[in-house]
């Protein structure tokens, strides 16, 4: 394991994990803490050995969200709080992760927090997380992306629910509207989302880039955008080397040990 000041990393074969690391604050992000973050994720994306990660908070909760105290200012001021150039850490702009990321929360999941969860592509939930987007409560809203996707995995009501009262709703409800895809015992959130991260690492890389693709341009600019690129997408990865040791590892009767190409 390697460790910065606010963020670590650990490689565990074909999985990546970032852990955020600042217990003390209850994981709140300080300016450091983002750009750190944002590094971690630009390793993660840049090494091809690595085809999944997963994020999550050390100590007794995943984070409370924005140290509004450092950040509120730099925000105001007009200043980059991203590292520039670097993968934006809630993907809402380029350059964008096109490797997937499973993300495991517990305790306070708050603001900035929620916005990251919902950013991953897979969510796993300790039964004692308390998740809210509380902006509205202190006269701002959420600007990492709580409100546009918020509406899109939870439906308009339970959205504007959460987003215009700044509620919090535990892990029973977030797996109901969709914020969640599993919860687990208090402890087990991260044994749990590196056991769904390895197996997403085990399928082939190129397929599971493609299929993030695909989704995304679907979810994000309407459905025919993803069917007009579909079949090009998918004669590509009938002629990599992974196509054809999947259908030899068919043939087989065996799991495929792909590589990526």
């Amino acid at each position: 394991m390697t460790a910065s000041e606010t963020v670590t990393t650990e490689t565990q074969g074909h999985v990546f994990l970032i852990g955020l690391n600042r217990p003390e604050k209850m994981n709140s992000f300080n300016l450091a803490m983002l750009r750190q973050l944002g590094r971690a994720i630009e390793v993660f994306e840049a090494d091809d050995d690595l085809r999944c990660a997963v994020l999550f908070g050390h100590g007794d909760h995943f984070t409370t969200g924005l140290d509004l105290a450092e950040v509120g200012p730099a925000v105001a001021s007009g200043e980059n709080i991203f590292p520039e150039g670097k993968i934006d850490i809630v993907d809402l702009s380029e350059p964008r992760r096109t490797k997937p990321l499973v993300c495991a929360v517990h305790g306070w999941c708050l603001t900035a927090g929620l916005e990251l969860l919902l950013a991953a592509d897979i969510r796993v939930g300790a039964t004692d997380v308390r998740i809210a987007q509380m902006e509205v409560k202190r006269g701002i809203m959420p600007f990492g992306g709580g409100t546009v996707r918020l509406p899109q995995v939870a439906g308009w009501g339970n959205a504007m629910r959460y987003l215009l009262t700044g509620d919090e709703f535990g892990a029973e409800e977030a797996l109901r509207i969709g914020v969640l895809q599993e919860v687990v015992e208090v402890g087990r959130q991260v044994e749990r989302a590196v056991e769904l991260a390895e197996a997403v690492a085990r399928q082939a890389p190129l397929a599971v880039k493609e299929i993030i693709r695909s989704a995304r341009l679907a979810v994000e600019h309407g459905p025919q955008a993803a069917v007009d690129i579909l079949e090009g997408q998918a004669r590509g990865l009938m002629t990599s080397e992974d196509a054809m040791e999947g259908m030899l590892s068919f043939i087989e009767r065996r799991e495929a040990k792909f590589k990526g190409k």
